[in-house]
């Protein structure tokens, strides 16, 4: 028996909505002992902290959006979509390594994805509940400051989908020369250091 047209379309909606809630929730779990998905305390206290006033000094209007107010930029808007070049994605807010060109892929979704972290401890993770279901949102470990989600719907090896906004980072490719923000974090943090330590 053929069904109404209609009556599938009504169907397919607890299907959508299924496969929203089981891509989006927590616990997320990755193929990858290297990365450890929980959520990250709420009253953790982060090592570079900054006013609101020191944040829109340093910010244009649409990133303080993005990172502080924890906006999205439309799909396919950003710079960083269609980058394909080799070198490090940083932390617009700090200048913290968070991705690694390696990691990135064409999700085809309209914002930079990426498979990982360049390491683990380089993102924290939180419960949104800003729509109507569950969401894992990922910040840079060292301020907080807002990047995108993550989802259970990557490729191998980890089967995640870090989608990051673009006004989040700062990309430096291969043999370029960093900005400022980058070259401060890597002297006082080092480098390679994805978790600064509070003094």
């Amino acid at each position: 028996m053929r069904l109404p047209f209609h009556y599938i379309n009504t169907m397919k909606l607890p299907v959508i909505l299924a496969a929203v809630f089981t891509f989006t929730s927590f616990p997320i779990m990755a193929n990858d002992d290297t990365i450890k998905i929980e959520p990250t305390p709420k009253n953790k206290v982060y090592a570079i902290q900054r006013s609101t006033d020191e944040w829109k000094k340093m910010l244009t209007s649409f990133e303080y959006n993005i990172l502080i107010d924890k906006g999205t930029e439309h799909a396919f808007s950003g710079a960083l979509d269609k980058e394909k070049r080799k070198g490090i994605y940083y932390s617009r807010a700090t200048g913290q390594p968070l991705f690694s060109s390696d990691h990135k892929y064409d999700s085809r979704t309209g914002w930079p994805s990426f498979w990982r972290p360049i390491e683990g401890e380089a993102i924290d993770y939180y419960s949104d509940n800003g729509l109507f279901y569950v969401r894992t949102e990922v910040t840079d470990s060292s301020s907080g400051a807002h990047l995108g989600h993550v989802f259970k719907d990557g490729p191998n090896p980890t089967r995640l989908r870090y989608c990051v906004n673009s006004a989040s980072l700062i990309f430096v490719a291969k043999g370029e020369e960093p900005p400022q923000i980058v070259k401060d974090y890597a002297e006082e943090y080092g480098a390679s250091s994805p978790i600064p330590k509070k003094s």
